[in-house]
């Protein structure tokens, strides 16, 4: 039926495919003349060719030209005609391309929560479309905490923000699913949070809420969180007080002991260990360390996933200390509180080095805030190598670039490969000599 639907009238398609057709007719009847097959019933026909002048082989050829060049003139202003409605012809098939390409990409799943999560996320789906997020679901904050105590859901809002920053979407699809509304009963809500609360109800489950906006936005890659389970995110401080809630750990002031969740017997979903199996790299972070990217090694089985896999094991660390959680911390910091959480389930660890200067450092340093110190000795104790980079985007907050991030991995996902069988992304053909370089560098071959 769905065929038949290209018929109707209107659509502009018919004209062309029978002119298509009536050529493609032609150019049998001039190869029957060039090889002079009598066709059964139609013998009238060479005896005309006969009459042509200089006879049949001319004939012949005649058809033949004509009937390639009604081909070519039906088929091609019949695509015209379905691409046209679309896009222009050539942005489609930059977009096809680019889709093919991306569809043989490196696996890379990103582990994390918060806004670093999808920065990287941005950068990333330009170079692989086999992406998988796998996202905290511990928020208790803001409009995904009000939402999660009036709804019975799960906190939306990280979730949210990764699948609008994997969406092959216009820009107006991202205003509209991240407008929050600044009054009302609604104040403070975002639309996005909104529209997978009322997906929730409707699918009767988080996950199809995820799946039902991802093929709304059609998303390059898969958003899971890391677990459907209801869990509180709880800290037990340095003098042994246990703060429970997400948003309430960073407000104690007090140092951090570790952080475990209630119940601590919650499960993942398959996805998530399928995915991590079949990785090329897995990336942790970049995050607030306590509340973003170690709730998800606390997931049953996460951890050990890790462990098993063959994949790169990368932590992107922040750039600046964090006041309630990372104050005061190391790069190697960073590193122990992970191996304490989840075991040694890092290889590399990706800081950056460039300098933050003027008004941006000293605000910061008034809040409690100061760059990570990058200690490569004591990493490389615990068996991590340090890969700097100068990985800052411009601007009044200090944040990583998503595409300097994006580039930095690529590299070590290529180099941890090593000529396997997955192709490099199109647009990092022209960066190969200088992985080459940076893999001379980091191995000493």
């Amino acid at each position: 039926m769905k065929l038949i639907k290209w018929l109707y009238p209107g659509m502009q398609v018919k004209r062309w495919l029978s002119l298509g057709l009536a050529g493609l007719l032609l150019l049998i009847t001039g190869m029957l003349l060039l090889i002079g097959y009598k066709w059964p019933g139609i013998s009238e026909l060479f005896y005309m060719a006969r009459a042509f002048p200089g006879g049949m082989l001319p004939a012949g050829i005649a058809g033949v030209v004509v009937g390639m060049v009604l081909i070519c003139l039906g088929l091609s202003r019949a695509f015209r005609s379905v691409v046209e409605p679309l896009d222009s012809g050539d942005r489609v098939v930059d977009r096809v391309f680019n889709r093919r390409q991306l569809q043989r990409g490196p696996k890379i799943v990103v582990i994390g929560g918060g806004t670093g999560l999808s920065m990287l996320l941005r950068g990333l789906k330009e170079y692989t479309s086999n992406l998988t997020a796998i996202v905290t679901v511990a928020d208790d904050g803001g409009s995904s905490g009000r939402l999660r105590g009036d709804q019975g859901m799960l906190p939306p809002g990280d979730v949210r923000n990764c699948l609008v920053a994997l969406a092959d979407k216009e820009p107006f699809m991202e205003q509209l699913l991240q407008y929050r509304f600044p009054s009302g009963e609604l104040a403070g809500h975002s639309m996005g949070n909104l529209l997978l609360a009322a997906l929730n109800n409707i699918s009767g489950s988080f996950d199809g809420a995820i799946k039902g906006l991802s093929r709304v936005l059609a998303i390059r890659g898969q958003v899971l969180p890391v677990t459907l389970e209801d869990v509180s995110l709880c800290a037990e401080m340095e003098d042994g007080e246990v703060v429970c809630g997400e948003s309430q750990i960073p407000r104690s002031g007090k140092k951090i002991r570790r952080v475990f969740l209630n119940p601590e017997t919650c499960s993942p979903l398959d996805e998530s260990l399928e995915a991590i199996k079949s990785a090329d790299a897995v990336v942790l972070g970049p995050g607030s360390l306590y509340t973003s990217v170690l709730p998800n090694l606390l997931v049953k089985g996460i951890s050990q996933a890790l462990a098993d896999s063959w994949a790169s094991k990368i932590y992107v660390c922040n750039v600046m200390t964090q006041p309630g959680e990372t104050t005061g911390y190391t790069v190697s910091d960073h590193i122990r509180a992970i191996i304490e959480h989840g075991g040694p389930v890092v290889d590399w660890a990706v800081v950056n080095q460039e300098a933050i200067h003027g008004r941006t450092l000293s605000r910061y340093k008034k809040e409690g805030a100061g760059p990570v110190e990058i200690d490569e000795k004591e990493a490389a104790q615990m068996n991590v190598r340090v890969q700097r980079g100068d990985l800052l985007q411009e601007g009044n907050m200090v944040r990583h670039h998503p595409d300097r991030l994006a580039r930095h991995i690529m590299h070590l996902v290529m180099l941890h490969k090593d000529g396997g069988d997955r192709v490099i992304p199109f647009n990092m053909y022209h960066d190969r000599a200088g992985m080459r370089e940076k893999k001379e560098a980091v191995t000493g071959q």
